[in-house]
């Protein structure tokens, strides 16, 4: 591969090289075993086993499960993030209801064909995994509400969106909300996150619902209950939905 001088790309070690395809293929085997068997599945040794190495060469890169499962659940974020951006991308970008209901529905649809990799995210893998103090939640949030949140952020400076002001929440909601905002990385009024928090809540109860089968007797199928749910949410946005 052709280079100018004092601007040559340094080629890859055979070390970092070997592990690089360590890490992806770790990574890659441990996805599998959460779809497969779930959070509860996953561990050094099956995964090691599935790679042909042996746990302790694994502990080395990823010091040990906390670590792994650190590791996937930041891989599955940015898949799934990735997804949702490009189910919402495919709208017009004028479209701001369009794109809201397009990214809802990716997060619903991934849910349901990804229960494992959700229960990492959103269910109780992701409680154990918290279990070890790291506050890892906060990739969710800077990913996918900072992906949702560039639709709020246009909705907000257009005048489009009805928002509380701080002055109306209570003092620790609105501390909670505004480290919440924060945290998305966008420059918006504590009201702003305060409306997405309030779509959220809704949200995540219908995915729980849909992904665990809760009250499947009656909503066996969640779609027309989430169809009534963003009709609802996009009014509170200020951007009913187009039949």
């Amino acid at each position: 591969m052709p280079s100018t001088e004092g601007n040559a790309v340094q080629p890859t070690s055979r070390r970092e090289r070997l592990r690089a395809e360590l890490e992806r293929d770790a990574l890659s085997a441990a996805r599998k075993l959460i779809a497969a068997e779930g959070v509860e599945a996953l561990s050094l040794s099956a995964v090691a086993r599935e790679v042909g190495v042996t746990p302790p060469a694994l502990y080395r890169y990823f010091e040990g499960k906390p670590g792994l499962t650190v590791a996937v659940y930041e891989a599955v974020t940015r898949d799934f993030v990735d997804t949702v951006a490009k189910a919402a991308g495919a709208l017009d970008p004028e479209d701001f209801g369009g794109q809201l209901y397009a990214a809802t529905r990716a997060v619903l649809d991934w849910s349901v064909a990804n229960p494992g990799e959700f229960d990492l995210l959103m269910g109780a893998g992701y409680a154990r995994l918290v279990a070890s103090e790291r506050h890892v939640d906060q990739v969710l949030i800077r990913e996918l509400g900072g992906l949702f949140g560039q639709t709020f952020a246009q909705l907000w400076r257009r005048g489009i969106l009805r928002y509380p002001s701080e002055q109306e929440m209570e003092p620790r909601l609105r501390a909670q909300v505004t480290a919440y905002g924060r945290l998305m990385e966008h420059e918006y009024p504590a009201g702003v996150a305060m409306v997405m928090i309030t779509c959220w809540r809704q949200i995540y109860g219908l995915l729980c619902m849909a992904v665990y089968g809760h009250m499947a007797s009656s909503f066996d199928d969640c779609l027309p209950l989430f169809e009534n749910m963003m009709d609802d949410l996009l009014a509170l946005c200020g951007v009913p939905r187009k039949r």
